[in-house]
């Protein structure tokens, strides 16, 4: 299809008539066409009216007919072809291969929440009944369901043109919810976001759903955003990016009169801990996994290992040389946006200048504009303690080594850490007990640990946790990646004494969808 630069408001491509954006193929500084004009505050309200008109009818669509949308949208994604993938590495800068691999990606996740939406097990049907004999008082029948919360805004990221924006997780797991979704696209692949969100409007119309069901917005400024934030009609709001931008809306949310949660993924710098025995046997081995995360995708992940804490020594000192060979070896990488390179130059020369660091390597020279240089870094456990700017997020290839003095010392950097996403262990047999110490802090401190791995990669499966205590994300009892996802968008209602005939299908007496429920507080089989 032909990029027309216009809105998705429903089922209607709308002109914008704000300030403008365009995207930039940060491989070449080049303005790409065409010129997307932002939405305004009554382009937001039209798209949250259509919302919220659309979600009584939305929210009781049955099970499968919602599968069928969410698989629908997987199969017009797919049906883009190569113009997805071109479009998508132009503003991007990302290879061909990454972005197919994301496309597969994001197929999946639907498909995935189409399996979960068809099981049902998501509704969480609970089921006392009623004891009309029992003393001293009877018990009335109640039967308790998962209802979805209306609305949702999601806001696409900038380092994942499709996995985490118009059809990414956020949208996927609202969608099978039962939750509308109005999107703002990320103003750094908006040629990429039309083009799925016309593949997200067709499918809502292949399966006659009501108009409002999906919308797609742009906004150079904070007036889409916060607008849609501020609605009255939006229930809840789905966000992967800075700590600064999350905040902003989490504020917004809770100015409402009725304010609303904001699931944010923000900041995160990774712990990787390397155990005495393991750093000892296969110290350069280490180094190798750990550069090769560390410069995977120019280090453009919310799960990149900005941190490595280890025990002072020989070992480390092997590691560290055999780290360092390696990221002299990095070839310069382009970064997805000029403004994502300019923020990680920024944050290596702080780190370059600041006394308490010493540099010990970086990577091959740049080659062309917006191009991502790795960097290595070395610190004092006494001074990483003492210098909160030491523990600041650099979003891209570089990555602090904490060297310290004791297995104790170790532990109070990891108390001292912030929320992570991820802390990894690095360890052997024998050093089952000194992990075994210092577990119950990282569970307090992160959403997944990891070990004898690396925490780039997010498998989309039922058991994946992709959030963590803050700052990682505003919200720590929730996932953005997995099946999870969904038990953001849902909320429980309990009904009392119903009649059969008025109860919503999942409750009814005869269970005629064949739901799992607990049952009087055993869980059928």
């Amino acid at each position: 299809m032909t990029l027309t630069g216009n809105l998705l408001i429903g089922q209607r491509a709308v002109p914008g008539s704000g300030d403008a954006i365009r995207a930039i193929d940060p491989a070449t500084n080049q303005a790409l066409e065409p010129a997307y004009a932002g939405g305004t505050g009554e382009h937001v309200a039209q798209a949250c009216a259509l919302a919220w008109a659309a979600f009584d009818a939305y929210r009781e669509t049955s099970l499968e007919q919602r599968a069928r949308f969410l698989e629908a949208i997987a199969t017009q994604i797919e049906a883009l072809g190569d113009a997805l993938i071109d479009r998508a590495v132009a503003e991007s800068g990302l290879p061909k291969a990454r972005i197919q691999g994301e496309r597969g990606r994001t197929c999946t996740q639907l498909r995935t929440f189409a399996r979960v939406v068809r099981s049902g097990e998501w509704l969480d049907v609970r089921v006392d009944n009623a004891q009309p004999e029992r003393q001293p008082l009877p018990r009335a029948d109640l039967r308790q369901r998962q209802v979805p919360l209306g609305p949702v805004a999601v806001f696409g990221a900038s380092n994942f043109p499709l996995a985490f924006s118009v059809a990414g997780g956020d949208t996927a797991s609202a969608l099978a919810a039962g939750c509308p979704v109005v999107v703002k696209a990320h103003g750094a692949h908006p040629g990429t976001s039309e083009l799925v969100g016309h593949a997200v409007a067709r499918a809502v119309q292949q399966c006659e759903l009501p108009e409002g069901v999906f919308s797609l917005l742009y906004g150079a400024g904070r007036e889409v955003g916060i607008g849609l934030v501020s609605d009255p009609r939006i229930k809840a709001v789905g966000f992967t990016g800075s700590r600064s931008g999350g905040l902003a809306l989490c504020q917004a949310a809770q100015a409402r009169p009725e304010p609303i949660p904001v699931y944010a993924e923000m900041s995160s710098i990774n712990p990787v801990f390397l155990f005495d025995a393991a750093l000892q046997s296969r110290g350069e081995a280490l180094a190798k996994g750990f550069v090769a995360s560390l410069a995977q995708g120019a280090g453009q992940f919310c799960t990149n290992p900005g941190l490595v804490i280890a025990r002072q020594g020989p070992a480390l000192q092997r590691f560290i040389a055999a780290a360092s060979e390696q990221v002299h070896q990095t070839v310069a990488q382009t970064m997805l946006t000029p403004g994502i390179f300019s923020a990680y130059d920024a944050g290596v020369g702080a780190l370059a200048e600041n006394a308490n660091a010493e540099a010990t390597a970086s990577g091959q020279p740049a080659q062309g504009p917006n191009q991502c240089q790795a960097h290595l870094f070395v610190t004092q456990a006494e001074a990483f303690l003492g210098d909160p700017a030491l523990q600041a997020e650099i979003f891209g290839a570089a990555s602090l080594v904490v060297a310290c003095d004791s297995d104790e010392q170790i532990r109070q950097v990891a108390e001292h850490l912030e929320g992570q996403l991820t802390a990894t262990l690095q360890l052997d047999d024998a050093d089952l007990d000194s992990a075994r110490a210092l577990l119950p802090t990282l569970e307090r401190k992160a959403g997944r640990i990891l070990v004898n791995g690396w925490p780039t990669g997010v498998e989309v499966c039922d058991a994946m946790v992709h959030g963590g205590p803050y700052p990682a994300t505003s919200d720590t009892r929730s996932t953005s990646v997995g099946t999870a996802a969904i038990l953001r968008f849902l909320r429980p209602v309990c009904y009392q004494d119903f009649p059969d005939a008025l109860l919503p299908q999942p409750l009814k007496h005869g269970n005629p969808l064949q739901l799992r429920r607990l049952l009087d507080g055993q869980r059928e089989a």
